[in-house]
């Protein structure tokens, strides 16, 4: 075998709370940026598209340690960018770096622990892996809630810890590429006749399009719809990660207890209800309540469906990663997009409707999707 799989899981853990921290980037500070700050997650949404793009047929082809390496360093010099520039060009073009970094570092990752854990522990290990990005987000929102608006130290101090990972990467060993997945254009473009994948790319459409809205935009709907401070405002962000940490760490059980399908659908149901809850709520408790309702029925998602696709595509499970996971982002950018343009225009009442919307849409399309996996 020649690589350690507790080493390698630890080196996925932390790539995946990089991600974390790309996806909750913008959400604390995005009111300090200034005019034209509204558009920067769409450019990080097209970042994380081009990466993601960019990691399947790589990581099939050649393994994953400098493409994980590569990844890292690409999302620290974004966040470097992030920390230094305030001319809102070199800003987008910051997001779209710190984006590819991220799409390569939430690909990878996920393809990288469904590739090393036989079907037995796979879902297991994948709920485990989805809690770090929760990890990597909390950090992100607290050390920004005590750092009192100046979101300069927060950024240096997740600098230096990338650093120090990026240098452990580089002395452990990774699973090497292999030989019988012969990646190509024609083979990338053979997994679409899959209905069940493009189904379940669809139900991450609406996923990732709820997590990139809720994580870009929570803090300023809750600064114009409820009046509220901008550090109290933040902290919900931390309750929603909360949430979802929570959710995830006690996801494997749940599955095992009750099916993946019906673990999903309860999850959604959970969600649905704190997204009424932050619709209709005036107190702040009872606001925290609902992020942290929210984030935990959001929770199970991705590591339910990345356990579908990496027991259908063992093979070829950076490739079909990629795949769904670009169909997914391009509902982020969709739905980053659409609430910009409501936010530009005052239309905030809008932003708990939409992600109600996302919601209900993956209910609808989940046993669907099932059906096809058994065909």
């Amino acid at each position: 075998m020649g690589y350690k799989k507790g080493m390698v899981f630890i080196a996925a853990c932390a790539g995946l709370a990089f991600f974390g921290v790309t996806m909750l980037a913008l959400g604390p500070v995005l009111s300090q940026l200034g005019e034209g700050a509204n558009a920067l997650p769409s450019s990080l949404s097209i970042g994380i598209i081009i990466g993601t793009v960019i990691f399947g047929p790589v990581v099939d082809k050649f393994g994953y340690k400098w493409l994980l390496i590569v990844g890292s360093l690409l999302a620290l010099a974004g966040i470097q960018g992030l920390a230094v520039f305030s001319d809102i060009r070199l800003l987008h073009g910051s997001m779209v770096m710190l984006g590819i970094g991220g799409g390569i570092l939430n690909g990878e990752t996920n393809a990288l622990v469904a590739s090393i854990y036989d079907d037995e522990k796979r879902g297991m290990r994948l709920s485990v892996l989805g809690a770090f990005y929760c990890i990597g987000a909390l950090l992100w929102t607290l050390l920004n809630y005590f750092s009192a608006g100046n979101f300069i130290v927060p950024l240096n101090c997740i600098s230096v810890v990338m650093a120090l990972f990026i240098v452990f990467f580089l002395f452990i060993r990774f699973p090497q590429a292999q030989p019988q997945a012969s990646v190509s254009v024609k083979t990338a473009f053979g997994l679409l006749k899959y209905p069940a994948l493009l189904l379940f790319a669809l139900l991450l459409f609406f996923q990732s399009g709820f997590e990139g809205a809720s994580g870009n935009f929570t803090v300023k709907f809750l600064e114009n719809s409820q009046e509220m401070a901008t550090d109290i405002a933040t902290l919900s962000l931390t309750w929603f990660t909360i949430g979802m940490l929570f959710g995830r760490f006690f996801l494997g059980f749940v599955m095992k207890k009750t099916g993946d399908s019906l673990t999903l659908y309860l999850y959604l149901t959970i969600a649905l209800a704190g997204v009424a809850l932050l619709g209709f709520s005036h107190n702040v408790m009872l606001i925290y309540t609902a992020m942290a309702l929210i984030g935990l029925g959001v929770g199970a998602t991705y590591p339910v469906v990345f356990n579908y696709l990496g027991g259908m595509f063992k093979n070829l499970s950076g490739t079909a990663f990629s795949i769904a996971i670009f169909i997914a982002l391009l509902g982020q950018f969709g739905f980053n997009k659409a609430v910009g343009m409501f936010f530009d225009t005052g239309r905030y009442g809008y932003f708990p409707f939409s992600l109600a919307a996302a919601v209900v849409a993956m209910m609808l399309i989940l046993p669907v999707a099932k059906r096809y996996t058994k065909k």
